[in-house]
């Protein structure tokens, strides 16, 4: 009996799919962000952002993925983002706990005569198998 165990058992962990380091995560998805930014794809742009985000204006919070998405609709018209190519510079990731990660990193836009930049600070958590923003805080 004993000896029919230890192979099942062998072969449920190697069936398993192995989990990619968060820091590793978060900077994919944010690159696949930053893509559907310079696509002009809102909803590519905003798949990183979990349902019930915040988002932190001059004016106040943003609550959820619907008002924060409206705040960025207005630069997606057609091929690419009226405000210019995003990329980000990654400076600093810190966990929090197993479930939760902070990002500062530099923002910047890069139109066709003008560049724009600015600090974010986010907040991610994993929900299932991805890592999405529960808070934004970009200045």
């Amino acid at each position: 009996m004993r000896a029919l165990l230890v192979p099942a058992v062998m072969m449920s962990a190697a069936a398993a799919p192995a989990q990619v380091p968060a820091e590793t995560a978060i900077r994919e998805t944010m690159a696949a962000s930053a893509a559907g930014w310079n696509a002009g794809d809102l909803a590519r742009f905003m798949a990183v952002y979990a349902d019930d985000a915040v988002f932190v204006t001059p004016k106040g919070l943003l609550r959820g993925k619907t008002a924060i998405a409206a705040k960025y609709q207005p630069s997606f018209r057609g091929v690419g983002n009226t405000r210019g190519a995003l990329s980000f510079a990654f400076l600093e990731m810190r966990g929090i706990d197993p479930r939760h990660a902070m990002l500062f990193a530099r923002w910047t836009l890069t139109g066709a005569s003008t560049v724009e930049s600015g600090m974010t600070t986010l907040v991610f958590e994993r929900r299932g198998t991805a890592w999405q923003i529960i808070a934004d805080h970009s200045s």
